[in-house]
């Protein structure tokens, strides 16, 4: 692969690489919207990557291309970095990446390039092939410019640079594309980062599924919404406990305050949360502002013109979701024999809470996690925002070969658009490395 990227490199521009970058894509096994809320989360890297090729060049322009026809050359002046927020087409992808490396090192005179992507991670399908773009245009400008950050520093730069793009990520896919090493998924924990080892049981394999409904975070809102329901039941929460509540912008803000367990959190939020959607009105009134200050002072650009939001249902699925990461973790610490179908339940129980609490699933997801389980999956969910994009599912090692024949059959080959990308489509995945320089000898 790295020599064909080569010659079509050569015949792009007229000379060689001088190095490589590449970062992976990744799948969450759980913990799903809870990073941007504070809480550990537990993914692993895929093989699938994002790879570009690289020659920094004299002139203080960049020039973008990539292997896939689809995706248009663009070029641009180091020196003046425009991101556009509302088509977020995949070099402005690139260009957070960039410019968080710019503004970190304060470039005055950064260096130009000519890079050449290519891709195996499918887009819009949850396994982030935007961040891991994010995390490669990120390490690729600190090469080129002769700098060096740690892995720790390098994820949190591109998680703050992805958001120029104006995705209010929490830093999951960035921390394992850099931090994810061979044979082993990570706990990630934030604020500060750092990863721990969670070694997966045997007699497993984690299967990634495509529902072929692409979902692009930074091009709707149903991700931002989710992330400022969270930060205004954070909000009610805090006040409703005399808590300093403008200075509270994290559902793990409130418990940590408090000092309380995660069940004690789900009894505070069934006590002070109402199951019925909360409009701006309502909101104002109980943290005592004016919808001006609302929306000025809480809720992001593009969520201004949401009238309601579903508070209750946001935290219970948060502080649900964060109690069975840490007994994920646990059980694969403490491996006993029933291991598998522990682990296959808590995937279970995420896959209702996402579908149900926080209403991040589709119908293709339903279909897909149903017929996973059905041909032998442990457990399954979706994975990613949702909304669209993959379900992994924990599969028995011995009944690997007829769940991906069954589901093959039963999902892609009764529908005529999934059919020609039944083969990218359904695959199984070890924990890969993370993000790599190669140079060339």
């Amino acid at each position: 692969r790295l020599q064909k990227l080569k010659e079509m490199f050569i015949s792009k521009f007229g000379s060689a690489p001088k190095f490589y970058v590449r970062a992976p894509g990744r799948v969450n096994l759980i913990g799903e919207h809870i990073d941007y809320c504070g809480y550990a989360v537990l993914p692993m890297a895929i093989e699938q990557d994002i790879l570009i090729a690289v020659e920094p060049v004299k002139t203080q322009v960049v020039q973008l291309a990539n292997t896939d026809s689809l995706y248009l050359d663009f070029s641009t002046s180091v020196n003046n970095i425009q991101i556009n927020k509302t088509k977020p087409q995949w070099h402005n992808y690139f260009l957070c990446g960039l410019k968080g490396i710019q503004e970190h090192f304060g470039l005055n005179n950064p260096t130009g390039m000519n890079c050449l992507l290519d891709g195996t991670i499918p887009p819009s399908s949850g396994l982030s092939s935007s961040s891991a773009l994010v995390c490669c245009a990120g390490l690729v400008t600190l090469r080129a410019n002769g700098k060096t950050l740690s892995k720790v520093e390098l994820a949190e730069i591109c998680t703050k640079s992805e958001r120029y793009i104006g995705t209010e990520g929490g830093g999951m896919d960035q921390s394992i594309s850099f931090l994810a090493e061979e044979g082993t998924a990570k706990l990630i924990e934030f604020s500060p980062l750092r990863a721990t080892d969670v070694r997966l049981p045997s007699g497993a394999a984690f299967v990634i599924a495509n529902s072929c409904v692409e979902m692009n975070k930074a091009a709707t809102s149903h991700y931002n919404i989710r992330v400022m329901e969270c930060r205004l039941a954070t909000k009610l929460l805090s006040k409703s406990k005399g808590l300093d509540w403008e200075k509270m912008l994290r559902l793990h803000d409130v418990q940590s305050k408090l000092g309380v367990s995660l069940e004690e959190m789900l009894t505070i939020v069934e006590k002070v949360l109402h199951p019925e959607p909360y409009s701006t009105e309502e909101i104002c009134k109980c943290l005592g502002i004016s919808l001006d200050e609302l929306r000025s002072q809480i809720l992001s650009q593009n969520t201004q013109d949401v009238s309601t939001f579903k508070l209750y249902q946001r935290a219970k699925h948060v502080y649900s979701e964060a109690a069975r990461v840490l007994e994920f973790k646990k059980i694969c610490n403490e491996a006993p024999a029933n291991a598998l179908q522990l682990l296959g339940e808590l995937m279970n129980q995420s896959y209702i809470s996402c579908r149900e609490m926080y209403e991040c699933s589709c119908p293709e997801l339903d279909r897909l996690v149903d017929i996973c389980l059905q041909f032998g999956a442990i457990g399954s969910r979706l994975t990613g925002a949702g909304w669209g994009g993959c379900t992994v599912s924990m599969v028995p090692t011995d009944k690997l070969n007829t769940f991906l024949k069954n589901v093959k059959k039963a999902y892609y080959q009764t529908d005529v658009q999934r059919l020609p990308l039944e083969n990218n489509s359904l695959f199984a995945t070890k924990p890969g490395r993370g993000a790599l320089v190669f140079v060339e000898a």
